[in-house]
């Protein structure tokens, strides 16, 4: 009996010296299914796992995600109200494909991670200086996850760091104007790595000339820019002009997934005011930022839309349910004078109509229940790796339109 004891001792003490560092360090565990419904491959693919379905006692301090053997870099959004959760991009999936991923966590403590930053959110604006006016006369930038603008602030005030708020994936930057103007202003990236911090330190004028990192390269002028949020009153798209006050927050700056709110009180569109909130998000591995959009009152609709450029091609398809629709153009249009491809893509039961005006191409949407969530994009042909003609890039909207009709789906088990 005694040598049975010291058998089952053995055995024991196996087990626990076979235990993997991971399975040490984050001893709970569940599983994720993740599934590609549609009948094409996909890559970089965001799985999101809400808060409210991880297990009892998860500790979004503590944890890791793995496929396999293999950690995959992740991040918990704890500020993010749409987007409350675990946030992961896989590499790809299969047509049809299922993966099941392990979530490890320890119900104590804390354990930090040390992943490639691979997009970015920030908000930089100037300190220690004076308004004179409607402009901000000397002091430093520094960086803030907060602002409620001031009302001095205008365009080309020197306040705010090239001009606004700032996101980033690996594969191409953003920025709106964070005044009168509102407008979706593009970033294209020669490198992988953030390169926001960089922009904009030693005026407005530098990133209008190529960087070693990149360069502004959309000429927004009076226009939607590329996926600028207005309001369509029969012969012209108004941007978010006239309002009553803006506030605007970096909600998320992480490792794959980064996001921004702004508020806009009392938006005038004519004879009324509604209060807009605006969370723009970009995850790893894409060129895409989603628009969620909350109104506080009904609108007969809201546009968006594109820069009117002539050395641009224009492409319009209304979708369907299986394909969003969009409104493209594509061409010799950057302020690098080589090509640039910008789009917004629409859910198709959200679409009114195709339109224009003196400066945009514009889409017509309908939100529901006060809320509309359309997608934005700009692909540069300085991207490392990046698209280069006009055959791809309605290629690349075409695919993109796909996945976003079937969206991957995500079980917790």
């Amino acid at each position: 009996m005694k040598n049975w004891y010291k058998f089952l001792f053995v055995l024991l003490a196996a087990g626990v010296s076979c235990a993997s560092p991971e399975e040490k360090e984050f001893p709970e565990s569940f599983t994720v299914t993740v599934t590609n419904p549609a009948s094409f491959d996909r890559n970089d693919v965001m799985v999101f796992i809400p808060a409210n379905e991880l297990s009892d006692g998860f500790n979004a301090k503590a944890f890791i995600v793995l496929d396999g053997k293999t950690e995959i870099a992740s991040q918990y959004n704890l500020n993010d109200k749409d987007y409350p959760g675990i946030v992961l991009v896989l590499d790809g999936l299969q047509a049809g494909q299922s993966k099941d991923l392990t979530v490890r966590y320890n119900k104590a403590g804390e354990s930090k991670r040390n992943y490639t930053k691979r997009t970015q959110a920030e908000l930089s604006h100037k300190f220690g200086g004076e308004w004179k006016e409607r402009e901000y006369i000397g002091g430093e930038f520094k960086n803030v996850e907060y602002l409620r603008v001031p009302p001095e602030h205008k365009d080309h005030s020197w306040f705010i760091r090239y001009e606004g708020p700032g996101w980033e994936s690996d594969k191409v930057g953003y920025r709106f104007y964070l005044d009168q103007r509102n407008a979706v202003d593009v970033f294209g990236k020669k490198v992988p790595e953030p390169a926001l911090q960089k922009a904009g330190l030693d005026g407005f004028d530098s990133y209008h000339e190529m960087q070693e990192w990149g360069m502004d390269v959309l000429k927004v002028a009076k226009s939607l820019g590329v996926g600028s949020i207005g309001y369509f009153n029969g012969q012209s798209a108004l941007r978010v002009e006239i309002t009553d006050s803006v506030d605007c927050r970096i909600v998320e700056n992480g490792d794959v997934y980064s996001s921004i709110l702004t508020n806009y009180y009392g938006w005038n569109i004519g004879d009324s005011k509604t209060d807009v909130a605006s969370r723009l998000s970009i995850y790893a591995g894409s060129r895409l930022t989603q628009n969620l959009l909350t109104l506080s009152d009904e609108t007969d609709n809201i546009c968006s839309g594109l820069i009117k450029d002539p050395k641009g091609n224009l492409f319009t398809k209304e979708g369907g349910a299986e394909s969003f629709g969009y409104i493209a153009t594509y061409g010799k249009q950057s302020l690098n004078d080589d090509n640039l491809g910008i789009a917004v893509l629409f859910s198709a039961p959200d679409f009114i109509e195709f339109t224009e005006d003196e400066f945009s191409h514009i889409v017509k949407m309908k939100p529901s229940g006060g809320k509309l969530t359309y997608y934005f994009v700009a692909a540069w042909e300085g991207e490392p790796g990046g698209i280069k003609n006009e055959e791809e890039f309605i290629s690349y909207l075409d695919q993109t339109a796909k996945e976003l009709a079937n969206p991957v789906k995500v079980e917790v088990k």
